[in-house]
């Protein structure tokens, strides 16, 4: 058997020994939602197309998010940047939310997640994280993705945010929406039963 082959193998022994019904499987990623102007397919009166101003500058806010896709759970944290510090709080607030629980995050090979600072927090937490990392340039593995995908239809398509409040304050209500409907979030995910 090929090293690599042995190293997955026995790693997924590994984790296969820590899984128990406390366990908590999550998707993570990040991204930005920036005012950018996009124009997607909509109805118009014939004749007159869609317009959609803008200032000529672009405010962005980041939003790191996990999810689960037994049940459609979802943890949302806006930012101003997505760096290793906001990728810390954003650990800090699973914790929180999972407490006394194994999260298994599922994410992508950024950099912000294996800087030191991150590494010392995971070590500190002992047992509370283990991290899989997913193989570079693979989005479609990741189900969150589709959920970036639905945020960024329903917040900046068609859209004209004024400033980075504005774009803030329509995530807000995005994640308060998404909140209420888990069914809709499986569904979405393309995970429902």
């Amino acid at each position: 058997m090929p090293n690599n082959s042995r190293r997955l193998k026995n790693k997924w022994i590994s984790l296969k020994k820590l899984i128990t019904p406390d366990t908590i499987l999550l998707y993570a990623d990040e991204t930005h939602v920036r005012s950018y102007q996009i124009l997607r397919a909509t109805w118009s009166e014939a004749g007159r197309q869609k317009q959609v101003p803008t200032y000529g500058h672009h405010a962005h806010v980041s939003v790191f998010g996990a999810v689960n896709v037994l049940n459609g759970d979802t943890v949302l944290h806006r930012a101003v940047a997505a760096n290793a510090t906001t990728f810390l709080d954003f650990l800090k607030i699973l914790k929180s939310r999972y407490p006394d629980q194994l999260i298994v995050l599922v994410l992508d090979n950024a950099r912000i997640h294996h800087v030191k600072m991150v590494r010392d927090f995971l070590r500190q937490e002992g047992e509370s994280f283990h991290l899989i990392f997913l193989p570079p340039y693979s989005p479609q593995l990741n189900p969150i993705e589709r959920l970036w995908k639905w945020l960024k239809d329903a917040v900046i398509a068609n859209v004209f945010h004024k400033d980075q409040m504005d774009i803030d304050q329509a995530i807000a209500r995005f994640m308060e929406y998404i909140d209420q409907q888990p069914e809709e979030v499986l569904r979405r995910l393309g995970c429902a039963a």
